[in-house]
């Protein structure tokens, strides 16, 4: 556990993967051509609260959705990056913009898709159902599924370690 609280105690950004993290991954067809998904309301909470609190939030996915990207943006996430072929590249603009180290940036991942920007995050967790690869080369693995809490698993577990969650703006949505 002290090598766990060494790495998220070097958080200073989190960047999340969208299918399988904030949903479980499975997919309503909607005859308007859309996927309908369903995301977990506490970690919906846990990311707006961890912008108020001052940590930038990257959403880096494969797919598109006007009501996934409607979604984080309602929640204040600024960088968004849909339709990512190659994630470790949004996941570069995405440090560079704010001039982090790659060490200091936590992604959660949970397919192969993730691998590469997994492998080039410092703080690389998943869903207790990610792929059996992605667990290989996580430093966490949180106890919850996608789409049922692992989002809030994490921000929750780095804001308590660094004394920021139940803080100022805490009781606001």
């Amino acid at each position: 556990m002290s090598n766990l609280k060494e790495s998220f105690s070097r958080v200073k950004a989190f960047a999340f993967d969208v299918d399988g993290v904030f949903t479980n991954g499975n997919v309503l067809l909607h005859p308007g051509g859309e996927y309908v998904r369903m995301m977990n309301i506490k970690d919906g909470y846990a990311v707006q609260y961890c912008i108020k609190a001052g940590y930038p939030v990257a959403i880096i996915t494969g797919g598109f959705s006007r009501m996934v990207k409607k979604r984080f943006v309602y929640l204040g996430v600024k960088d968004i990056y849909m339709r990512s072929t190659n994630k470790t590249e949004a996941f570069e603009v995405f440090r560079k913009k704010y001039g982090l180290l790659a060490e200091n940036i936590l992604y959660m991942g949970d397919d192969i898709p993730d691998f590469e920007v997994m492998a080039q995050a410092g703080i690389p967790v998943c869903p207790a159902d990610a792929a059996e690869e992605i667990k290989e080369i996580a430093v966490y693995i949180s106890h919850q599924r996608g789409g049922e809490g692992c989002v809030r698993d994490v921000v929750e577990q780095v804001l308590r370690l660094h004394g920021k969650w139940m803080k100022d703006g805490a009781f606001l949505w």
